[in-house]
This record gives C-alpha cells, structure tokens and sequence, in this order.
C-alpha cells in the first residue's frame, strides 16, 4: 500500500514538473511577450524576466524591440532634370508597439523594407540629380516622412532613413569631371589675372622709386646678374639699357632732318600768297620787289648749305607767306607813306 502510494507521488509531481516546465516561459530584457489565448490576445503584454502560461491554451510570441538596420536594395530611377540614377539607403526602425506589430501586419520587417524601397523611388523622381549629390540631408528627411507615415500603424517607429550611395551613368561623370575642370581652370585663370594686377601695381611704384634715383636700377641690374650666375650654368643674361639704344638712334639722325619730317618732303602751305598789283617799270616798288626776291634766294641758299637753324617747316612756311613788310611796301598806301 505504500508503495503504490509512493509511485502515485511520484507520478504527480512528474505531472507537474512537466506542467510547470511547458507553462515557464523567459523573455528577455529586449524582448516583449504578446500572448494569444485560445487564438485571442490577451490584454497585457509579457515584460522581461520569467513569465508563465497556460500549457496547451495560451500561446506566446516573443518580439524584438531593439533598433533594426535594414539595407533597402539599389533602386533605379529617372530625376526630374532626366538624369537616369541607381540609389541605395539604409533605414533604422524599432517596434514601439508589440502587440500592433503582430497583429496589424503579417511580417512588420517584409512590409517596412518594400514601404522603403517605393518611398525610394518615389523621391528618385521628385528630386534633381544636384539635390541627390548635395542636398542629402533634406532627402533623407523626406523619406523618413514618406517611410514612417504607414509604419506608425503598424507599431514600428521609424528612427532615421540615409542615403548611402547614387551610381551615374558613365557619361555624365565624364561630363561632371569636364565641368568641374573647366571651373578649376576658370578659377585659376582669374587668380591669376589678379596676382598680375598686383605685381603690375607694385612694379610701377618700384619704377617710380627707381626714377628717382638712377642708381637704384644699376644696383639692381647687379643683383639681377648675380642670381642668373647662382645657377652654375654657362649662360649669362646682361640686359641692355633702353635708354642707350636711343642715344644711338638719335645719332645717327642726319644733321638737316628734323625730328618730325624727313629732309626733301614737301609742306603743303597753309595760306595762298595774296598777289599784290603788278606795279610799273622803273617804279621803286619793282625796286623794292627785286630786293626782296634777292633776299629769299639768299634764304633758300643759306638753308641748302645747313647754315640756317630754324626747321625745315618753319623755312617752308616762311617761303610760302610775305612778311608784313613786304606787304607794306607792296601796297600803293606804304609806298606813299614812305615816300613822305
């Protein structure tokens, strides 16, 4: 009798170890237990530590409440300015809500990647290819909205969306690399236009400063010479003074030419010479006149023999126009005033 009282004891505690076994459940501190009772959920959802259910009636379902990073795969598409491109990101979500996540949705992870992959494609067409390069931040944003509005529903949080890499077209990186060395080029080019500018304003103070003191560009004709011998090499560079080539042009000018006018060239007169009234034979204005045309012939001798010092245009332009003198005399009133 003992015995079978003893083998009964021991049958119900198994029973129960057993029970206790199949009912003790552990959920982890980054997990949340939803429990299903006879295919119904429960009102309360299982926190972490050690937790226990009915064996064969309750059912429970563990979820992950850490962050999830999920790749979303490349996605092609068209830009606003027909740029065709292929963008990846990366979004990281969470469940906020355990029980919504199981029950709202099948697979809360399938439907947030395909949510991700449309909202993608969605903001390729919407966006400029500059804003894919440049203007990410503002994108990334976008698509955080656009993700995180129909996940809301879902129990899933999403924490932030980023775009991680946008794949040209061989083409357009060849005509980018074209622009971009076309605008390094520009950028040189106008640098140096303006080192130019400041080393012409600073040499023409230095020649202003040299003006004044002759010595100065002698002293610096010698530095000039000791840096081109600094090199070791077998050439030497001596520059030529300017001004010595033009004492020498000057030299060799012919003394009857003048610095304007070559000698022999004829001057066009400025006036017409007025033509006084013949007078008669014997009368002294011939007289007078006969004088006066040997002194212009003497003139025009004196001036072919060099003797003369005034310039070729002034002698032509006395030759061309009387003297007021002459014209006194010419005239019927000088020549009776003299004759008084």
């Amino acid at each position: 009798m003992v015995e079978e009282l003893v083998t009964a004891g021991v049958a119900v505690a198994s029973v129960g170890v057993m029970y206790v076994a199949s009912a003790a459940r552990v959920v982890k501190q980054y997990e949340r237990g939803v429990v299903f009772r006879l295919g119904r959920l429960t009102s309360n959802v299982r926190g972490p530590g050690f937790t226990v259910i009915v064996p064969f009636v309750d059912k429970i379902r563990k979820v992950n409440m850490q962050i999830v990073t999920m790749p979303v795969p490349a996605q092609e598409g068209i830009t606003r300015d027909n740029v065709t491109v292929r963008v990846d990101a990366v979004v990281y979500f969470k469940v906020v809500d355990a029980a919504d996540a199981v029950v709202q949705v099948e697979d809360y992870r399938f439907a947030v990647s395909q949510m991700a992959q449309t909202s993608l494609r969605s903001i390729i067409g919407k966006s400029d290819l500059d804003d894919l390069l440049s203007n990410r931040e503002k994108l990334n944003q976008g698509l955080e909205l656009m993700i995180d509005s129909p996940a809301m529903g879902w129990g899933v949080q999403i924490d932030r969306v980023e775009i991680k890499d946008v794949s040209l077209p061989e083409t357009m990186k060849r005509s980018m690399a074209r622009q971009a060395e076309a605008d390094r080029e520009r950028r040189a080019r106008v640098i140096n236009a303006d080192a130019e500018l400041q080393a012409s304003k600073k040499l023409a103070e230095a020649a202003g400063v040299m003006s004044e003191q002759p010595a100065a560009l002698q002293l610096r004709l010698l530095q000039t010479v000791v840096a081109v011998a600094a090199e070791k090499n077998s050439t030497l560079v001596l520059p030529f003074p300017v001004e010595l080539l033009r004492f020498l042009e000057r030299a060799q000018q012919p003394a009857g030419q003048s610095a304007g006018q070559p000698v022999g060239q004829p001057v066009a007169p400025s006036a017409e010479r007025p033509v006084a009234p013949a007078p008669a034979a014997g009368s002294p204005e011939v007289a007078r006149a006969s004088d006066a045309s040997d002194d212009e012939e003497r003139s025009a001798i004196a001036e072919r023999s060099g003797q003369s010092g005034q310039s070729l245009s002034e002698q032509s332009l006395q030759e061309q126009l009387p003297s007021a003198a002459s014209l006194l005399e010419l005239s019927p009133e000088g020549a009776n005033s003299r004759q008084d």
